[in-house]
């Protein structure tokens, strides 16, 4: 009696173990065809498997604390192209120049906008617009041209179009914005060259207030620069937009991501490579924007005949340091010769010297937690909540 009872249990358990085995086949048949479909995704991206560290162009003068330093953080470089014809990433003007830092150990990521008519060295000896030297060497050049004069170690980059902002917005449901009266005129007189480009139809938006943007609307109104401010805020609306998409991103499932990697997937180039992207994106419930600004600190506006109308930094040295204190709150950097060379070039070639007054931009620099640009202090917001 008590060996039948054995000889039942014995069954039962091996039904259990049968049970337990199948289910992690299953498990293990459903992580495969995820994978699987990642990595159909991942061959639409444009990967630049040819750019290494050594095109880089990180100065080989950094100091041994700075290059100790930047070992703590993940620098990214993050360029928008205002390109007419999609999915062209080669050339092209990079109106959106943003460097993402991402502290490794606490992943706050602190954001910095370097306006793109910034008179810097773009390589090869010559001094221009920021922007050119993507439009000169594509990103390669680019990030090469953030390097030199900032004394980074950017080593990966990301580009976007129009249309990658417009369908990831999209795919997430729209963000939802704080516009004023002016911006949402400018974006009812632009939209269409935002739906021309893409072949949408798009509604216009009604009045100042919080807003549900639509993708076209979005990007739109992150193209504003006709209002007060100009560039200056132009860069501040493309740190709320960025920020809004990922604080939406971090509320959203599995299946809105997978929806957004399929949608955008086709619209970006980048040096990074799978395991590094989803490397990326397993940490995307901790990141957290903790401040962003824009770059240069100091600067005042300058016709030059080698550039034009350009913005013009007051001491490129001694903004870098200023610059390397916000992104890694380095008390002892000190630049390198590299960038002391550019900085002396600058001031030789503009006549711009630490004498010239400089514009004030603080209203538009630490987008951070902003739901739009009429900025609020967070004490308020929370008394609001």
């Amino acid at each position: 009696m008590a060996s039948r009872r054995r000889k039942k249990i014995t069954k039962r358990q091996q039904q259990k173990r049968k049970l337990i085995i199948f289910g992690i086949e299953i498990l293990c048949l459903l992580v495969l065809l995820g994978l699987l479909y990642v990595w159909s995704l991942w061959s639409k991206i444009d990967v630049d498997q040819d750019f290494d560290n050594s095109e880089a162009g990180i100065n080989q003068d950094l100091h041994e604390e700075t290059v100790e330093t930047l070992k703590g953080y993940t620098n990214i470089a993050l360029f928008g192209l205002d390109n007419r014809s999609q999915g062209q990433y080669n050339r092209g003007q990079s109106d959106v120049i943003m460097i993402a830092s991402i502290n490794n150990d606490t992943k706050e990521v602190r954001l910095v906008s370097v306006y793109r008519d910034t008179y810097l060295s773009i390589g090869g000896g010559k001094y221009g617009k920021a922007n050119s030297a993507y439009a000169k060497g594509g990103a390669k050049q680019a990030v090469q041209m953030l390097n030199a004069n900032l004394d980074l170690d950017i080593t990966e980059y990301a580009c976007v179009d129009w249309a990658a902002v417009t369908e990831a917005v999209d795919a997430l449901g729209g963000i939802e914005i704080e516009i004023t009266a002016q911006e949402a005129s400018q974006i009812n007189e632009y939209i269409w060259e935002v739906d021309q480009m893409l072949g949408t139809k798009s509604e216009t938006v009604s009045g100042a207030g919080k807003k549900l943007l639509t993708g076209t609307q979005a990007t739109t109104y992150a193209r504003i620069r006709k209002t007060a401010g100009s560039d200056f805020k132009r860069t501040s609306r493309q740190r709320i937009v960025l920020e809004a998409m990922l604080n939406k991103a971090k509320e959203s499932n599995v299946s809105t991501l997978l929806n957004i990697c399929n949608a955008v997937f086709d619209d970006i180039a980048t040096s990074l490579t799978l395991d590094e992207i989803v490397a990326l994106v397993k940490d995307v419930q901790k990141y957290e924007i903790g401040t962003t600004t824009g770059f240069p600190f100091e600067m005042t506006g300058h016709q030059l005949a080698d550039a034009g109308d350009a913005v013009v930094p007051i001491g490129l040295e001694d903004d870098v340091e200023k610059l390397h204190e916000y992104l890694f709150d380095a008390k002892d950097y000190k630049p390198s010769k590299t960038v002391q060379a550019i900085s002396n070039a600058i001031i030789k070639r503009t006549g711009i010297t630490e004498d010239t007054p400089s514009y004030n931009v603080d209203d538009y620099n630490n987008t951070a937690g902003q739901s739009g640009t009429v900025f609020k202090d967070p004490e308020d917001t929370e008394k609001e909540d």
